[in-house]
């Protein structure tokens, strides 16, 4: 199995345990569980961003937010959703960096919309693969 083939594999994963612990009902500690899976599907979601970009459309970019600005410049995400992912690293940021509860409770309230941001994304770049194959 390839780079890329492993990448759509742990995206896929991370989102189905993404969408799990959003349908949990409301705890802290559910919560904290929430933004700690958002933690780590967005961090395989952009690098298999950033390696479809790179095979599939002989782009190179580093980090998130390179990849997401690439991203658009390739078609594959609107401006509108370009933004959003910008402010999804940003946030991701935070979690990762630093913990206040209010910052926590505003990403919680969040993930359900990063959730579904990245799978659209996710799913547009898996189905142009096939397409190419």
């Amino acid at each position: 199995m390839g780079k890329l083939e492993r990448r759509i594999k742990d995206v896929e994963k991370a989102l189905r345990t993404l969408k799990e612990i959003s349908c949990e009902p409301y705890s802290v500690v559910v919560r904290d569980a929430a933004i700690q899976r958002f933690e780590y599907t967005f961090e395989a979601f952009w690098k298999f961003l950033r390696d479809y970009l790179r095979e599939a459309e002989g782009i190179r970019c580093n980090s998130p937010k390179s990849c997401f600005k690439e991203a658009l410049g390739a078609g594959l995400i609107s401006e509108e959703k370009t933004v959003t992912c910008l402010e999804m690293t940003d946030n991701r940021n935070l979690t990762a960096h630093t913990y206040i509860e209010q910052i926590a409770e505003q990403i919680y309230r969040k993930i359900e919309q990063y959730y579904k941001l990245m799978e659209a994304i996710f799913n547009l770049a898996k189905a142009k693969l096939q397409n190419k194959n």
